[in-house]
């Protein structure tokens, strides 16, 4: 049954589709490959070559000699330092694309956001007055760079963070060196021989994922801004509806703006439009999947058409002419699926090829150009196209809520300030924040989970950002358009019609969770909170995860002081001595701890629990959505509604 497999109506449409003409998807492969019981719960290990060793006895240890808790904190290590080396490479790629720009090896990117560049240039050191704009941004990219490889002392944006989190992490030792030093570092520990004791290999953890969410994936936002624009509000649509019969359909896929911005400028050119018109269509449609989609759907507008378990069935469509691939998140399934229907797929990461796929490497030195004759062969591509099936579900959204933006919204250009959702949160009308993030994954239901989640959170006054594949499921179904104030409580509706904002903020790809860090950084700076992020009444969820940048994330909330809590199956449940280390020792250590609860209403219901305990230590006023009744906008709303149809006089109305 296809509405077992999703919850979005275009994709359990084109799954019948595939079904019915025995196309495989990732769904169909979930149900065929069932998960390895030994290895998927952390009891294998295969790291030297008289492994592997499957420990399914009690007390059964390796051919080492390693227990199961020394297997299973090893295994995680190693998801950790996969994640945070995916992400901050991202960085590292921004940086090397801002360098070129300001020297002029990189003509077709300029500098957008002077403002966040000069915001950049303090944190890093790096004089402005009286310099010019691309001095400044050589040496912010130089010294961005030096952070990858810094040796001595501690990444520069740690001090971003609370001052008494600084510290946590300083007596902890977890306070990270260099970003590509820590990721080493966790690879060193889990080679044969080497750390054996599972408390010190998730402490590393800990320090190794603090690395990429304070480090390369903080970077990669910061500098992303400065060459593209920080986001800020505007109205977009999701879902396969926003693809075209009659224009030239392009999907951009992956996790890099530097190749999908290009592309946007390219499908804009009146000379492609024009070619687009020479063979047949009435013009070029671009959409995207996945966080290249959000990167220009935050910025742009640009609409996107799915989340990561929608990039096949968007093939099924029969109307993509050409899809662009860069890194991550992008299935090798593709590759044989676009045989069987007219799409062209190109890669184009030196990162990431697939084999038989056609490869365009992509070079921000030549970017525009690239970009140019990327478009052109899917233009060319159109009059190969047979018969469609567009599924008709479009959904309205509002994105583009950046840090920089909230602070604006809540105080204004000269006042701005977290103040006022600081203050909301004192006084109950917020019962609290949370930040609901992360992949789909075909074991579970897609969607289900993110939008239950997210539902039960904003009818009990919590407010909600999000950001990736989370963020897309979420654009789906409404949640993120200010007509989902509906389904919040009294007192989150209350601050939504008076502020004009929905109740679920998307603030951008998964490697922009570093502004939902700095959102908190702020709301414990700004005073009423407590002191530190772990004690403020908020909580984290991944509740569809599969990916190691995933795990990455979800550790460098826990090091930043979240309880964070990810859906489906443990990965390291096979040890009750690592389950218990990750949320009681971890708690006790850092303020944060990780709990994996595949139930969506025992999340909602731990959640709930941990803002409410956390409100009674901070001395709030118990929770109580009684006290805020219908929001005063919405009443108002009533009364005109009466007035227009004649049944209310407004000026004898008792109020």
């Amino acid at each position: 049954m296809t509405d077992q497999k999703s919850i979005d109506p275009a994709v359990c449409d084109l799954l019948e589709i595939c079904e019915s003409e025995g196309i495989s998807t990732a769904f169909d492969r979930a149900e065929q490959m069932k998960p390895c019981p030994i290895g998927s719960k952390g009891a294998c290990c295969k790291n030297c070559a008289m492994g592997p060793c499957r420990l399914t006895k009690e007390g059964q240890v390796g051919i080492c000699g390693a227990t199961i808790d020394t297997v299973a904190a090893r295994n995680f290590a190693r998801m950790v330092a996969a994640g945070s080396a995916a992400h901050s490479d991202h960085g590292r790629d921004m940086a090397l694309t801002l360098l070129a720009a300001a020297t002029g090896h990189a003509p077709d990117y300029k500098i957008r956001d002077v403002r966040k560049l000069y915001e950049v240039a303090s944190f890093l050191d790096v004089k402005t007055d009286g310099r010019p704009v691309n001095d400044i941004a050589k040496e912010v990219a130089e010294k961005a760079l030096i952070e990858f490889g810094r040796q001595q002392g501690n990444i520069i944006y740690l001090q971003r963070a609370p001052r008494k989190r600084q510290q946590i992490w300083q007596n902890l030792g977890i306070a990270p060196r260099g970003i590509d030093r820590e990721v080493v570092d966790i690879m060193h520990r889990t080679h044969a021989g080497n750390d054996q004791d599972y408390k010190s290999l998730l402490m590393s953890s800990l320090r190794t994922a603090l690395a990429d969410g304070w480090g390369g994936s903080m970077l990669s936002t910061d500098i992303t801004d400065i060459l593209f624009g920080s986001p800020v509000p505007l109205a977009a649509r999701a879902n396969m509806g926003n693809l075209s019969e009659d224009q030239v359909n392009i999907v951009v896929h992956g996790h890099e703006p530097t190749l999908s911005e290009m592309i946007l400028v390219a499908v804009n050119d009146p000379e492609m439009i024009e070619y687009a018109k020479s063979k047949g269509a009435k013009g070029i449609n671009l959409t995207g999947i996945c966080c290249t989609a959000n990167e220009t759907l935050m910025r742009q507008g640009v609409p996107t058409i799915g989340n990561f378990l929608s990039q096949e069935l968007a093939i099924a469509t029969g109307a993509i002419d050409l899809m662009v691939v860069d890194i991550q998140c992008i299935m090798q399934a593709l590759a044989p699926l676009t045989k069987q229907f007219h799409t062209l797929l190109v890669t184009t990461s030196a990162k990431a090829h697939i084999d038989g796929v056609t490869h365009i490497e992509f070079d921000e030195h030549r970017a525009l150009e690239i970009a140019k004759n990327i478009v052109k062969m899917g233009i060319d591509n159109f009059v190969n196209r047979g018969d469609v099936h567009i599924p008709k579900d479009i959904d309205q959204m509002v994105v583009g809520f950046s840090h920089e933006y909230i602070n604006y919204a809540l105080g204004g250009f000269y006042r701005g300030s977290f103040r006022p959702l600081n203050d909301a949160v004192i006084q109950g009308r917020l019962r609290g924040v949370a930040g609901v993030v992360g992949c789909n994954n075909a074991r579970t239901c897609q969607d289900a989970a993110h939008t239950y989640i997210v539902r039960e959170l904003i009818k009990n006054d919590v407010l909600v950002v999000m950001t990736g594949c989370g963020a897309i499921a979420c654009a789906k179904y409404g949640f993120l358009s200010p007509e989902a104030a509906q389904y919040a409580g009294p007192g989150l509706r209350e601050i939504c019609e008076a502020v004009g904002i929905p109740p679920v903020l998307h603030m951008g790809s998964c490697v922009d969770n570093t502004r939902i860090l700095t959102v908190l950084s702020q709301m414990a700076t700004e005073g009423g909170l407590g002191e530190d992020i772990a004690d403020i009444p908020g909580v984290g969820f991944a509740p569809e995860w599969m990916s190691e940048k995933a795990i990455s994330i979800g550790c460098y909330f826990v090091g930043s002081g979240v309880y964070t809590i990810f859906g489906s199956e443990s990965p390291v449940a096979n040890s009750p001595a690592v389950v218990r280390f990750m949320s009681e020792g971890w708690e006790e250590h850092v303020g944060g701890k990780l709990e994996f609860i595949p139930d969506p209403e025992e999340a909602v219901r731990k959640a709930l629990e941990h803002i409410d305990k956390k409100r009674a230590a901070l001395g709030l006023v118990e929770y109580d959505p009684t006290r805020y009744g219908q929001s005063g906008d919405a009443l108002m709303l009533k009364l005109l509604e009466k007035v227009e149809e004649g049944t209310l006089n407004l000026y004898s109305a008792k109020l």
